[in-house]
Order: structure tokens, then sequence, then C-alpha cells
């Protein structure tokens, strides 16, 4: 009997493989554009088994894995919409200029306000407070977050659905990196706002005894969480809200920002290097190992090479927020209602762009091979 080849789910554009991973990045304000390309994925058809992020990632993560598919935008929507509720949908500016300061003056104003349902100013300051209290750690108080979260996730769901959630952050004392995962353990509103415990912005919060921070302080994308961990063929989306690459700056309002990407990005290219290296080192033993006669393939170390060397194929697609001219260093600190729109906007953009040219993403799961792509560029 010949061979039947397995039988795929399929998405609008591509079949899809055992897994499809979302892998979302820190970026504050710039999360809406994870939730333009959340949106747009669940319009072709592709919803993800896992979701994994990093501060702002992790509450975009968690309100998808924690509502049924037919309401994921709905609250993603919901979210968004009430943290730039403060300020308003600025008109279309004559130029660059105008927009930058309008910009900055919108993240001038996020500092001294807060954002609605995340994060409000401390009436004491922090010098002021008693030492080892919440107000002595941080600006802000980010008790809003846990409300929001629970009337947006729901939590039951989230640990029990089908959707696996990893979220990442890290232990105040000993510096160490932790990744908070559904398949290990219960989740709860804690663990997401751990992720985006920004110092010395928000407080850190106590899981189990300890206190942890922001996951972005050690690596602002979770991908490598998701391929140490990887048991099948995969799909990755990952979204990534700073460039690696982009012009010299030309003013200090360019360095300010050039130099948060190259921060923020640079753990994302240096991961996806890493992995194509890896692969394609076990490739090469596997090739090696396939040449061996039988009494020397059976011996117990050459099997133990054999099994280090074994890996799934993974296709990782890149979705990279790409900066407007009038956004500064302040970009994840600008939560204005006009900058959200045309973050989200420009998310369904980038799938829109990646699906019309998925053929190489097709051929690769169909065919078993690794690599990473950038499609909408």
């Amino acid at each position: 009997m010949a061979d039947v080849e397995p039988r795929r789910r399929r998405a609008r554009a591509l079949p899809l493989p055992d897994t499809v991973a979302l892998v979302l990045q820190g970026g504050g304000a710039l999360g809406s554009y994870q939730a333009g390309v959340i949106e747009a994925l669940s319009a072709a058809a592709i919803e993800p088994d896992w979701v994994a992020g990093i501060s702002i990632g992790a509450i975009n993560a968690a309100i998808v894995a924690g509502n049924p598919p037919e309401r994921r935008v709905e609250r993603l929507r919901q979210f968004w919409n009430q943290a730039t509720s403060w300020l308003p949908s600025f008109p279309i500016l004559p130029d660059d200029m105008v927009r930058e300061f309008v910009h900055e003056w919108s993240a001038g104003f996020v500092a001294m306000a807060g954002v609605p349902g995340f994060f409000g100013p401390r009436f004491i300051p922090p010098f002021m407070a008693v030492p080892g209290t919440p107000g002595a750690l941080s600006f802000y108080d980010s008790t809003p977050l846990r409300d929001t979260l629970d009337e947006l996730v729901d939590w039951d769901l989230l640990n029990d659905g089908p959707v696996r959630l990893s979220v990442g952050a890290v232990d105040v004392e000993s510096g160490n990196f932790r990744y908070f995962d559904t398949y290990d353990e219960r989740i709860d509103a804690r663990h997401v706002m751990a992720s985006g415990a920004l110092p010395p912005g928000l407080p850190p919060v106590e899981i189990d005894g300890r206190w942890y921070w922001d996951g972005g302080l050690v690596s602002n994308t979770p991908l490598q969480h998701v391929l140490d961990n990887q048991r099948a063929e995969m799909i990755v989306f990952q979204v990534d809200l700073f460039s690696a690459a982009d012009e010299r700056p030309r003013t200090i309002m360019d360095v300010a920002a050039r130099a948060k990407e190259i921060a923020f990005s640079s753990r994302t290219r240096q991961v996806t290097d890493q992995m194509m290296r890896l692969r394609k080192e076990r490739e090469l033993v596997r090739r090696v190992l396939a040449k061996l006669p039988p009494e020397l393939a059976a011996d117990r170390e050459v099997e133990a090479l054999a099994a280090m060397a074994a890996e799934q194929p993974v296709s990782l697609v890149h979705l990279i927020y790409r900066a407007n001219a009038w956004e500064g260093g302040a970009r994840d600190f600008e939560f204005s209602t006009r900058t959200m729109r045309e973050h989200w906007a420009a998310g369904r953009e980038a799938v829109e762009a990646t699906m019309a040219n998925a053929e190489l993403v097709a051929e690769n799961i169909l065919t078993g091979r690794t690599a990473a792509f950038d499609l909408a560029r």
C-alpha cells in the first residue's frame, strides 16, 4: 500500500503544521500592532495553539488564550480602546515635524496621568514612601491592570482550554529569567502583570514569595522558550515591535529611538540566527550518522548523539513593526487613539502582505524544512 501523507489543517493561504505558535514581544503602546496581526491572522483562519508573550505581549497573549476565537478581537479592541481613551484621535497633521511634537506631547501626558485600566501615578513620590513598600519601588500603581485582566480574561479557559500560554518575567533577587507556562502551572493576573512590571515605572509583582519584574530586562522575545520546548512540526509567527535595522539617526530624538530599537530587537535577531545555525549543524550530524554501518549505529553513544540531533522542522515568519518618521524614543509610551489605530492597521497590513507572498512558507511546511521568513518587508 502506498504511503498516505498525513492530513493537514489548512488556512486560506497556506497549509498548517501540527502547532501554530504566536510569539509577542514587549513594546508598550506599540502592542496595538500585535492586536492588528492577531485580527488579520484570525481573518485568514490561522488560530494559534500556543501564544507566548513578554510585557505588553503577555497582556495580548493572555487575552487571546483566555477567550474563545470569536471573542478575541473584540476583547483586544476593548483593552486598547480603554488604554487610549484619555488621548483623542488627533486630526491628520501637515508634516512629520508637527506630528512628532504632538507624539511627544502625548507621551508626556501619559507620563503625568498614566493609562486607563493599566497604571496610574502615585500620589506620594517613591522617595517619600516607606522603604520596601510598593510605593517606594515605582512611580506608578499597576493595580488597575489586575481589574482589567480579570474583566477581559476567562482564567479557567486560559488554564484549561486548547491554547497554551507562556509569559516571561525576571526574579528580582536572583536576576534569573522565568517562564510561567500553562503547560506546567496555573496562571492568573499576577503572572501577566509580572511579565509587564517594567522598573522603575511599575512595581514588582509577588508570586509565591518571590518578586518579579518585566521579562524584557533579560530578553524581549519569548522565541527561545518556544523553540526549546518544541515537540512537533511548527510554524511561528513572531511579532516584533522594534526593528533591528534602520537609518542613521539625525537628531537627538532619533538617537533615543534608535538606541531603544537596538536594545530591544538585538536579542530577537540573536535567537533567530542561533536557531538557524544550530538547525544546520544538527542536519549535518544527522546526515553523517545516516552513513554509519548498522553495528556502529546501534552503539549507545551514537544513539545518544542521534537523539540530540533529532528535531522537528519550524517555519519562522517575522512580522516586524517599522516605525514612522515622526515616532521618536517615546513611541512605546504614546497611548493616543490615532496612533493606536495606525499601529493596529499596520499589523493587519503586515499579515496581508505576508499571506500574499506565502508560497515559500507553504512549500517549506509541505517539504518539512526549517527556514525564517520576512515576507512583509
